[in-house]
């Protein structure tokens, strides 16, 4: 099977689980459409636009001293646009209703993007990786997948509300 089918099969996999996505479209760092399951959008226009937050979102990154990007959350009046990263050379892109689930929306992304990253290893070659920008800075950060985040708990107000 070949790897744009597999894809496929994961982004349908994802919408079968999570009934609020309205779509699912897996895209190279460069805007390209890999696979789609996207019935009311139109995927290239989002590939691209992907493309161009993926910049901003490297950039701000960059900025805030906050290591390889990861994932952007953007949030509508009708619903949410969530990227996540999958692998140097990919990246999944989600659209959902406003009845989401965010954690949930979360959970899935990530565990999506890391099973897209598999399935892109050895497909496209790595010699311009977006995500990874710098070695990494410790033992545990090495051996972590570029899909799967840790989870951050904020610190206590100082305020007490």
């Amino acid at each position: 099977m070949a790897v744009e089918a597999e894809v496929l099969n994961e982004l349908r996999r994802l919408r079968t689980r999570m009934p609020q996505l309205t779509g699912a479209l897996a895209a190279s760092a460069d805007g390209l459409v890999l696979a789609q399951d996207m019935p009311k959008s139109e995927p290239e226009g989002l590939a691209a636009l992907t493309a161009a937050a993926l910049g901003v979102g490297r950039r701000m990154t960059d900025l805030a001293a906050g290591g390889g990007f990861r994932e952007l959350l953007v949030r509508g009046a009708g619903g949410y646009v969530a990227t996540y990263a999958a692998g140097p050379t990919a990246v999944l892109t989600l659209l959902a209703d406003d009845r989401v689930n965010v954690g949930r929306l979360h959970l899935e992304g990530r565990r999506s993007g890391s099973r897209i990253a598999e399935l892109m290893t050895g497909r496209f070659p790595t010699d311009r990786p977006f995500l990874a920008d710098r070695p990494p800075s410790s033992p545990l950060e090495r051996g972590r997948t570029l899909g799967a985040l840790p989870i951050r708990i904020p610190p206590q107000s100082r305020h007490g509300f």
